[in-house]
Parts: structure tokens; C-alpha cells; sequence
């Protein structure tokens, strides 16, 4: 069974997974509103990933007979001063994220709980993946915020819209991919 203070951290980490993947959401209607489809799009997909992370580390949770506990979150924001806004808070979060990931680590070693700490593997190279993704299309909105569809035509052209799944990511509660 995974050390009690790993337990508590990931259940605080389900919450934070669930919060980015609110704060997605927002940002995807955003940008729907503004007819910016694939900003949408990009931001949709993204929610759902942040879903499947949670759903992850609820099943390491029940596989390992932990208690998962599904907490209640906080509204995320709606309302931006501008298109480079959502961007600017996206990788705001998921540098949070990762912080949050390394502490999770850490408690683990810590604890001498080496299969948690092994479980946050992979979720400490997808934040390096998510943090350049965001860092990179902070850069590419900043820049053409005066000139949507240039952000648009980047999207269509640098991020596909189907990624294959990663064969190494943990396994999720409820089959999610």
C-alpha cells in the first residue's frame, strides 16, 4: 500500500487535475467564442488529457487499495482581457503542475514508497512535454494576437489533431484514453 502522505498528496493532485482540466474548458469556450476553432479545439483536447491524468492517478489509487477521494473544485476564471490571456494562464498552471508533480515525487522517495515514485515518472516527463507546448504557443499568440488566424494557421500546421496514445502512461480508471 502506497505511504499515507503519498495518498493524501495524490488525492490533492486528483484535485488539481481536475481544476486544469475546468480551466481548459473556459479557456476552449473562450476561444469558441471568439470563432478561433482550433485555439478551441487545442484547448478541448487538452481538458480531456488533464481528465485522463486525474482518472490515472485514481486508478493507481484503487489498484493500490488506497482511498481515492473526488474532491470538489473551485469555478475556474472565464472571462480574459485577451486572446493571449487563456495562453498565459495555461502555462502558468501547468508550470504549477509540474512543481506540484516534483513535490509528489518527492514525498514518495521520502517515504521510501518506491512504486509511487515510480507511478510519478511519467507524469514528470509529460509536464516537460506540456510546458514547452504552452511556453511555444505563449510565443507564437503573443506575437500574432493582432492577427488571429496567424495563431490558427500554426495550430493547423505544428499540433496534430490526434495524438497516439502513449503506450508507457498508467492505465485509467474507467478505460479513459
Amino acid at each position: 500500500m502506497p505511504a499515507a502522505r503519498f495518498v493524501e498528496r495524490l488525492n490533492q493532485q486528483i484535485a488539481y487535475e481536475l481544476s486544469a482540466q475546468q480551466q481548459y474548458i473556459a479557456n476552449a469556450a473562450y476561444y469558441d467564442g471568439e470563432a478561433l476553432p482550433r485555439l478551441a479545439a487545442f484547448f478541448y483536447a487538452q481538458a480531456l488529457e488533464e481528465r485522463n491524468h486525474a482518472m490515472m492517478m485514481v486508478k493507481y489509487l484503487v489498484d493500490a487499495d488506497a482511498e481515492a477521494t473526488i474532491p470538489g473544485i473551485e469555478a475556474p476564471e472565464s472571462r480574459f482581457a485577451d486572446i493571449v490571456a487563456p495562453v498565459s494562464l495555461a502555462l502558468e498552471q501547468e508550470k504549477r503542475v509540474s512543481d506540484q508533480i516534483a513535490a509528489l515525487a518527492a514525498v514518495a522517495r521520502e517515504e521510501g514508497d518506491y512504486q509511487s515514485e515510480q507511478f510519478t515518472h511519467w507524469f514528470l516527463k509529460e509536464q516537460i512535454e506540456e510546458v514547452a507546448t504552452m511556453s511555444d504557443l505563449l510565443k507564437v499568440v503573443e506575437r500574432s494576437a493582432d492577427d488571429p488566424m496567424r495563431i490558427e494557421d500554426y495550430l493547423a500546421r505544428e499540433v496534430p489533431s490526434s495524438r497516439e496514445p502513449d503506450p508507457t502512461a498508467p492505465a485509467a480508471a474507467g478505460g479513459a484514453v
